[in-house]
């Protein structure tokens, strides 16, 4: 079987601290970066290029959302706050002040005007993306919200936090569901599968679990990396998915049956990351994986799934 093929297509160069977040832009070829830096930084994949400062941030920015059906990037800060700006004028349109912690996640719904943040307060809010008013807040953890994902049908919302608990919610009215199959450390990352048939967690202690979403069962459990799972991705398109992690790897598996397809580190031959890879997205101008470290870099990856040799 022909591996599936792997380039790098660039390394994007301007952060001068590690790098926390990615985002896609809603211009297919535009991405935007923040980290530790004092800023939110636009990036141009036509060019390989910087492109702009979006707008000054005064802390660390730890996670980046656009808000779906928008032009609005959600900016997610250590001190707590998300601010909304204007991914095309980058006018500040609001800053959402609720949390007296760090905000690590934020995700909105494409079926209602909700935008949802986590916290290190162990709590999570509520906002009306059209008038970004704070709609509802409840406790979820004793200690940090760190991850969220949406069901595909938006059905259910679950979140991962410091204890390793992943909870179960009704999208409808956030009532709580249930307790999910858990990690022995600080669950870190969530994804549902683009068929709706599965939910991938990954946690601090390097494990990835595998649950039907139909009854949310334990259908498979792996150790992926050395270390943290810190983001997990499908492609838009093929039937891949990949995982980044602290051990400074990028892997990609089939999303068919689980199966390792390619390892991305330096130890194997990439000019690749160096240090901890925080973040990653699929941008879809040329079907490219878009990762982030703590290396300071943005690197640039196309991926294709080789021909059949039949």
């Amino acid at each position: 079987m022909n591996k599936l093929l792997i380039r790098k297509a660039g390394t994007l160069l301007g952060h001068q601290n590690p790098i926390f977040a990615v985002e896609n832009g809603r211009v297919p070829n535009v991405i935007f970066t923040g980290g530790n830096d004092k800023g939110v930084v636009q990036w141009d994949l036509e060019t390989m290029k910087f492109e702009r400062i979006l707008c000054p941030v005064s802390s660390s920015v730890y996670t980046l959302h656009m808000v779906a059906h928008s032009p609005l990037l959600a900016i997610g800060t250590r001190d707590g706050r998300a601010k909304i700006v204007h991914s095309s004028t980058a006018q500040p349109l609001a800053v959402l002040e609720h949390h007296q912690r760090p905000v690590f996640d934020i995700k909105s719904f494409e079926t209602k005007p909700e935008l949802i943040l986590s916290s290190e307060d162990g709590t999570v809010s509520i906002w009306n993306t059209e008038t970004f008013r704070l709609l509802y807040h409840f406790k979820i953890a004793e200690q940090t919200v760190r991850t969220i994902a949406i069901s595909i049908d938006e059905r259910w919302v679950v979140f991962g936090t410091k204890e390793g608990k992943v909870k179960l919610y009704n999208a409808k009215d956030y009532s709580f569901v249930e307790e999910l199959p858990a990690h022995s450390m600080p669950v870190t990352s969530l994804c549902f599968s683009p068929d709706g048939r599965y939910l991938l967690t990954g946690g601090r202690d390097a494990q990835l679990n595998v649950l039907h979403t139909s009854g949310f069962s334990l259908a498979k459990t792996f150790t992926p990396h050395l270390f943290t799972v810190y983001a997990i991705s499908y492609h838009p398109t093929l039937p891949v998915f990949a995982t980044v992690s602290r051990d400074k790897s990028i892997k990609l598996w089939s999303s068919d049956d689980f199966r390792l397809l390619r390892i991305v580190s330096f130890e194997r031959g990439f000019d690749s990351h160096l240090l901890s890879v925080n973040s990653m997205v699929w941008n879809t101008y040329r079907n490219q994986l878009v990762s982030v470290s703590d290396d300071k870099k943005v690197m640039v990856w196309d991926v294709e799934w080789p021909q059949s040799s039949e």
